[in-house]
């Protein structure tokens, strides 16, 4: 059963989920050092996730995030993962923002939200991780 496969644990401090003119340079305040930063230009837009500290006031910012990810590495061949935590997170009516990197996926969820989603996640996870 997943739920003894699969550990979450809280990536340190709050983000700032961010959107910029698909035209900007990646700014300098994005390259300052995080926990987490996560940087994704498509033709579109440019997104930097990043703690919210480095944000200056006048960029366009969801702020208030934190991020919790999970442990450990994830093949490839896994299937149905983010299924089943954003589906836990959907059920408690907690949003979500994933990002995915080479070994693992970040899930990010308002600090508001925090226990609602730890409660929720407790069904398909080990939460006990999950502490602040």
């Amino acid at each position: 059963m997943m739920k003894h496969q699969l550990a979450l644990e809280w990536i340190p401090g709050r983000v700032a989920i961010c959107r910029l003119d698909v035209r900007d340079a990646i700014p300098a305040w994005a390259g300052r050092p995080s926990s987490l930063l996560s940087i994704t230009r498509t033709e579109g837009e440019l997104s930097i996730v990043v703690a919210e500290e480095a944000v200056p006031k006048p960029v366009k910012a969801e702020r208030g995030w934190v991020a919790m990810r999970i442990a450990g590495t994830l093949d490839f061949s896994l299937v149905g993962i983010l299924s089943k935590l954003t589906g836990a997170l959907a059920e408690a009516n907690v949003p979500v923002f994933v990002i995915s990197t080479y070994d693992t996926d970040v899930l990010l969820v308002r600090a508001d939200d925090a226990d609602r989603a730890r409660e929720a996640l407790s069904a398909v996870a080990d939460t006990s991780r999950l502490l602040e």
